[in-house]
């Protein structure tokens, strides 16, 4: 869950890598470090915290030179602290290492090389790797580039990894294996890194390495790829990036969590035009049509995922259920792995994920493969892993999410998972024509539902202001809006540290109604369509104990409004499609609350955005 940065070409490094250290801290964010050769000398400059504590400690070095390699970290092996951040340098000081991964057998490595009389500063793994790196290239009197193969050839474990070596200062090394790695391809000048929003305003074309491969970056030889395993070359694809700059800048708003939490209605829009004609009664995408029958045929989808995306899928459950008639499944990806699961191969498994990397999820995808599963993809990230890894998928085209806090990933999952679910009901019969018609004209206008739901900003505001303080929060829901609950309590957990419990609402009376009392704040999520009476019951258990009841409701609502002590009102919507809105004042609500304790929104204490890591 680390960030890395790389440059080699005619400019001066040092600002290319602290900027794209920067657009890469939403992957780690407690230490930060930046090698550079200026033709002569290795520089190093690392330190714990984030990466403008970095820019202030590379004062004490020369920072010129056109090429260098960065890194900003989410800690593992070893706590977060200056030794312990990237770069590390092999025991030669010729080798220059950074490292996003795990190696899982660093341990053995490390007895057998201080076996041959290396020594080790730090308590990380990597530093394991460049020492594995060196003694292999000593050994065997290898080139760098071979050496980094036999290397990568004994280790166990994920890695993206750039090598330099002082003594052939032309060129950097970089592998992959279960962590992403993008190069950018300029004009005489080559860019290295983690996904490509630290390259975008100087390039748009992009290689990314699958699993296994490495690459030697040279301005002096053509590029080459190879296969880690066996040496064979392969022929590098070039893609066009669909970023752009205005997408990963904050315009204007204070925090990207904000900005990301405003651009929902934008990027709903995004993620269903072309697929949901509302008029013509047709939903066209290519991986359910090229897969119709796969998924008409499924006994069983079972969707896995982790976070946030595994809200979604609990959300899709009931759609595809009501909508398709088709049993659900819903398994945290991390569990899956190691439970020895029943998949058949009449089964379809639907993996989630914002990043398209999710160590997880990714192992998950793999297992249900070996088993004969159809697996399809819905992530965020053009070319990521969970892109490349599945029989067949579908884009969210939500735009980059720089904030930790996930917010449109998780509107535009369910988006795309209401749009899988309404074209096999149509293809299987299972919902009437004029139900049908209505879903898909209701989706359409969701954006601008949407677009109401955020007005209720300054009320979320006010709210917040009143609970910024309370030690716990509950957070209550029924039916579809159960996993919204659940997101919901995340979300505050996530950027306020309050901690915060999800639950289905008839839940209460087993256990969490011992918790309230005149201190505790209730957030009931209650729209008029659904479990409403239910809901007004649970409303009122709360109240009779003194409970604080913040409620969300539809517009116009009176029942609830008598009861709660806070309303939030969102425009009317059927039950099904109602998580969409429900969401955004809990949205709003913890965003609020973060703020007014101080913390940092954007980047919360010991997460990261893209989890590569188990």
């Amino acid at each position: 869950m680390c960030g890395i940065v790389g440059y080699i070409g005619h400019r001066e490094a040092y600002p290319i890598i602290i900027k794209g250290l920067k657009r890469l801290e939403y992957r780690g964010y407690d230490s930060a470090g930046i090698m550079l050769f200026d033709g002569i000398d290795l520089k190093v400059s690392k330190t714990k915290g984030k990466v403008s504590d970095l820019e202030e400690k590379s004062k004490e070095i020369e920072t010129n030179g056109t090429i260098g390699m960065g890194h900003t970290r989410w800690a593992t092996h070893g706590v977060p602290n200056d030794i312990n951040s990237h770069p590390h340098l092999s025991n030669s000081g010729n080798l220059a290492i950074i490292h996003n991964g795990i190696i899982e057998n660093y341990e053995p490595l490390k007895k057998e090389l201080i076996n041959r009389g290396y020594t080790f500063k730090s308590d990380t793994d990597t530093e394991v790797l460049i020492n594995l790196i060196e003694d292999v290239q000593k050994k065997d009197n290898l080139k760098l580039g071979k050496a980094v193969q036999v290397a990568l050839n004994q280790v166990v474990g994920a890695y993206a990894i750039c090598v330099f070596d002082k003594q052939k200062p032309d060129e950097i090394v970089v592998a992959r294996l279960g962590s992403p790695l993008a190069i950018g391809v300029g004009e005489n000048e080559y860019f290295i890194a983690s996904d490509a929003s630290p390259f975008i305003e100087y390039t748009s074309n992009a290689i990314y390495l699958e699993d296994e491969e490495m690459a030697i970056v040279s301005l002096h030889k053509p590029l080459k790829i190879r296969k880690i395993k066996d040496d064979s070359l392969v022929d590098p694809y070039v893609q066009e990036l669909q970023m752009n700059l205005e997408q990963i800048e904050k315009g204007g708003y204070e925090h990207f969590m904000l900005k990301e939490i405003y651009e929902q209605p934008n990027v709903i829009k995004d993620t269903y035009r072309g697929r949901l004609h509302a008029s013509t009664g047709l939903i066209q995408m290519s991986g359910i049509e090229d897969n119709l029958e796969k998924f008409l045929q499924a006994e069983r989808i079972i969707i896995i995922a982790c976070g946030t995306s595994w809200h979604a899928g609990l959300v899709a459950e009931y759609i595809l259920e009501e909508f398709a008639r088709i049993p659900v499944e819903v398994e945290y990806a991390s569990e899956f792995r190691y439970r020895n699961p029943i998949i058949n191969k009449s089964d379809v498994v639907i993996a989630i994920s914002q990043s398209g990397e999710t160590a997880d999820t990714l192992a998950a995808i793999k297992l249900a493969k070996e088993k004969g599963a159809f697996v399809f993809g819905v992530c965020n990230v053009v070319g990521s892993s969970i892109s490349r890894e599945t029989h067949a998928g579908a884009y969210t085209h939500a735009g980059p999410e720089i904030g930790v806090a996930s917010t449109k990933a998780f509107t535009t999952q369910i988006t795309i998972m209401t749009l899988i679910s309404l074209r096999l009901a149509k293809a299987k019969g299972t919902l009437s024509n004029s139900d049908y018609f209505r879903y898909l004209q209701e989706l359409e206008l969701i954006p601008e539902k949407v677009a109401e739901a955020l007005k209720t900003n300054d009320i979320a505001k006010q709210i917040a202001a009143i609970y910024k303080d309370a030690p716990n929060c509950l957070y209550l829901g029924r039916g579809y809006n159960f996993p919204v609950a659940l997101e919901g309590a995340l979300k505050l957990k996530e950027i306020s540290y309050i901690h915060a419990e999800g639950y289905p609402a008839a839940e209460m009376k087993h256990g969490p109604i011992a918790l309230i009392d005149d201190k505790m704040p209730v957030v009931v999520i209650a729209p008029k369509q659904g479990h409403y009476d239910k809901v007004v019951s649970n409303i009122q258990e709360i109240k009779s104990r003194s409970g604080k009841i913040i409620a969300i409701v539809t517009k116009g609502d009176t029942q609830v409004k008598n009861l709660a002590d806070h309303v939030i009102e969102i425009p009317e919507s059927s039950d099904a499609l109602s998580p969409i809105l429900t969401t955004i004042p809990l949205q709003l609500l913890s965003y609020h609350i973060a703020v007014m304790r101080g913390c940092n929104v954007d980047q919360p204490r010991n997460l990261a955005k893209s989890v590569t890591v188990e």
